[in-house]
């Protein structure tokens, strides 16, 4: 049984490295009922028993795919958070890391808001207490910062995280990185929308 509580630092060895990204390519083509453990030895050119010794299942390979993505945007979140820069520069900074990391990854994105249903109960606990401290920081800078008159009031904290991180969650839905709109662009228009609306009037 792994430890499902462990840190949220990603796999780095070569060989759990190769079965992920080769889980995440299929899983992203064929879905993942549509994927068998074989396929995924076969494209991560590595033996069943190599799979089992870093992974219990499937299972264990979607709810890693989730955490490989969000240990990556909870470690941006906190090196944004620990600059200690004004809270304009701060959400404008939090939002762009977000949208750049999700669009630089968005396969990993794409299986996990397709196929997260499937997790079991203890991966979903895990799952939903990293989601809640990524909202929890957000919505407490933006408190923060209504409290100091700083952002306006006319929406509260709560409605400002569930829609400023709710558009980076539906983007597995309709980006393309060979889209109208570069990462970079969309991350722009998104954080500049974002804190017009917060603009104290």
């Amino acid at each position: 049984m792994p430890d499902r509580r462990r840190a949220a630092t990603p796999r780095s060895s070569p060989v759990e490295r190769r079965i992920l990204d080769a889980a995440v390519r299929l899983f992203a083509e064929r879905g993942f009922d549509g994927t068998s453990v074989q396929e995924i030895v076969m494209a991560a050119a590595v033996t069943k028993g190599a799979l089992y010794h870093y992974f219990d299942s499937k299972d264990d390979l979607l709810y890693e795919i989730y955490h490989t993505l969000i240990a990556r945007q909870l470690a941006d979140l906190d090196r944004v958070v620990a600059a200690g820069r004004p809270p304009r520069e701060t959400i404008r900074a939090i939002l762009t890391e977000l949208i750049q990391s999700t669009a630089e990854h968005i396969d990993e994105a794409k299986v996990f808001s397709r196929e997260s249903h499937r997790l079991d109960e203890d991966y979903m606990h895990v799952l939903r207490a990293d989601r809640r401290r990524y909202h929890v920081t957000f919505r407490r800078i933006v408190a923060a910062a209504q409290k100091e008159g700083v952002f306006s009031t006319a929406a509260s904290a709560d409605t400002v995280t569930i829609v400023a991180l709710g558009m980076v969650n539906q983007m597995p839905s309709w980006f393309r990185a060979d889209g109208p709109k570069s990462a970079a662009e969309l991350a722009d228009e998104v954080t500049a929308f974002v804190l017009a609306a917060l603009d104290p009037r």
